[in-house]
């Protein structure tokens, strides 16, 4: 199918359609965070749902964004699209330069300003920029959850370990109390 872009031209970057995402299994995650969560372990396994999908997130940008926007004609612009790490090991989108000095959406907006850039990829920018701001809040919101999750699961353990102990105190002092005779 080919996509035409709002000036009539066939468009060069595809942004990604549902069928992409539901590869992603994307509505579990969140089915995940209305239950009775019981325990440390039904959070720690919700936790890890959360990363796989980040990590498909990520991967389907490595495979389908990140490609076309290193394609010609967009590969003989002065500002990139490219992938940037950080650390918190995570992976987002970013605007930057050839000589890797600059980053961030302003470098966008130039690109856009520039007399220089073609018009007939203005479309194109648009879409991946639109696409680079919905992949990062959505890789972000991944990220933030499977990350309170984990915390929250940790709270559990210690509350365990401290309702254990004082369970284990109840019962020691109970057998070590003399009984009285008849």
């Amino acid at each position: 199918m080919t996509t035409v872009s709002s000036s009539g031209r066939p468009a060069r970057f595809i942004p990604l359609g549902q069928a992409d995402f539901q590869r992603l299994e994307h509505a579990g995650y969140l089915k995940g965070l209305l239950q009775p969560f019981k325990g440390k372990g039904s959070l720690e396994a919700w936790a890890s749902q959360c990363r796989a999908l980040r990590d498909g997130l990520i991967a389907l940008a490595q495979r389908q964004v990140l490609p076309q926007a290193r394609a010609y004609p967009f590969s003989l612009l002065e500002v990139q699209l490219a992938q940037q790490t950080t650390s918190a090991g995570t992976t987002f989108l970013r605007w930057r330069n050839l000589e890797r000095s600059a980053m961030g959406v302003a470098l966008w907006e130039s690109l856009l300003d520039r007399p220089a850039t073609p018009a007939s990829l203005i479309d194109d920018l648009y879409a991946m920029e639109l696409q680079r701001i919905v992949l990062n809040m959505q890789i972000s919101l991944t990220h933030s959850i499977a990350r309170h999750a984990q915390e929250c699961a940790s709270k559990m353990a210690q509350a365990e370990a401290a309702y254990q102990r004082r369970v284990h105190r109840h019962v020691v002092s109970i057998s070590t109390t003399p009984k009285e005779s008849p």
